[in-house]
């Protein structure tokens, strides 16, 4: 699967997580807001529209309890 990570500018406001929540972790349309994000995968840069993406693939586990993104090879 392929990852997209952003900072999360809105964090804080309504339906954007609290002001730990930094992260936006996206699959395809799916997103996850995270405080924390692991990556054991390479990864890169990329644009899209005026912002960046940290890009990587792999499989993600998410973590409820600490609200954070592992990301391991497939």
């Amino acid at each position: 699967m392929k990852y997209r990570i952003r900072f999360n500018k809105a964090r804080g406001q309504p339906g954007r997580g609290t002001v730990d929540h930094v992260w936006r972790v996206f699959q395809g349309n799916t997103e996850w807001l995270a405080k924390h994000v692991i990556l054991k995968v390479s990864s890169h840069s990329e644009p899209e529209g005026p912002d960046w993406n940290i890009v990587c693939e792999g499989e993600m586990s998410f973590y409820e309890d600490t609200d954070t993104a592992l990301i391991t090879p497939l």
